[in-house]
């Protein structure tokens, strides 16, 4: 190969820069939000109004999953101010509309060790992504890159270094979701009771768990969402698996890593067409799990 076909980008400060702005950066992002690598995410809104808090910068919303996503940017470095509001902006939305899970997400160009650190602190606590922002002249054109370098961390569940989930009752998913989509995981357990016997629903804040003689047994787990039902089941991400699933046509959502659970979407017409396949995931599961 010809070196000379290899060129250097120059890299360029955006809050000095005469060119752009962040207002520029926001409507570049609220176009096409993938360049944030979060996923194919749907704008809400820009510049949202908060009660005695400013504005919002951009909120965008996963369609699979219902999540949604408080962003923030800002050029040049993270500052303290910066860092609150972030997190400020996503406890009132979390608390506006607690029906959608919700995650908070900070760019900036420069997120420094110390603030690094500051935002691990929250991790685990507040669901949080700490997105850094590259700007790049080339030619007469500026290049954007985002680079992910704080992840959320994703809970698992049963770990013996996790305390116990805050027990709710039917009530609380059913107002939190819907009555239709909470009665689809009543579905599921009656799928799971004709693979092994004596298996009840167990009402947890963050998901609907499984109890099986009165002991946690969650080789399943569900939440339900305002239009469908989420099923994570444990299993070594395999090929098989992943045959399964998309040779029949099931949604798959993700794979998470850390806990080793497929997560699926599932709605009223799929449990009873896929009635089958479902239960071969979920013995799969429960043999994994036992």
């Amino acid at each position: 190969m010809d070196i000379s076909k290899i060129i250097t980008f120059q890299e360029i400060s955006l809050k000095n820069s005469k060119e752009i702005d962040e207002k520029y950066i926001q409507e570049y992002i609220a176009k096409d939000a993938s360049v944030l690598g979060l996923g194919d995410l749907i704008l809400k809104d820009k510049e949202r109004m908060q009660p005695s808090a400013g504005r919002l910068d951009l909120l965008f919303q996963d369609p699979d999953t219902d999540r949604r996503y408080e962003v923030e940017l800002q050029l040049g470095k993270t500052d303290e101010s910066h860092i609150i509001r972030t997190i400020e902006y996503w406890d009132i939305e979390r608390k506006r509309y607690p029906q959608y899970d919700h995650c908070a997400v900070i760019i900036a160009e420069d997120i420094t060790s110390r603030f690094l650190n500051v935002i691990q602190l929250f991790n685990g606590h507040i669901p949080i992504i700490a997105i850094q922002m590259k700007a790049y002249k080339v030619d007469d054109k500026i290049a954007l890159i985002f680079t992910k370098i704080l992840d959320e961390i994703e809970k698992g569940f049963d770990d013996p270094d996790i305390p116990p989930e805050y027990e709710v009752d039917r009530n609380y998913w059913e107002n939190k979701a819907s009555k239709e989509t909470v009665a689809l995981a009543d579905e599921v357990v009656e799928l799971i009771n004709e693979i092994e016997s004596g298996f009840k629903l167990k009402y947890n804040k963050h998901y609907i768990g499984l109890t099986r003689n009165g002991i946690a047994f969650n080789f399943a787990i569900m939440m339900a969402k305002r239009n469908f039902l989420r099923l994570d089941f444990k299993m070594n991400k395999n090929d098989e698996i992943e045959a399964l699933i998309n040779d029949n046509d099931l949604d798959l959502l993700d794979y998470g890593s850390r806990n080793n659970r497929y997560k699926i979407k599932l709605t009223k017409n799929e449990i009873v067409e896929k009635k089958e396949i479902i239960k071969i995931l979920l013995g799969k599961s429960f043999e994994y799990f036992s």
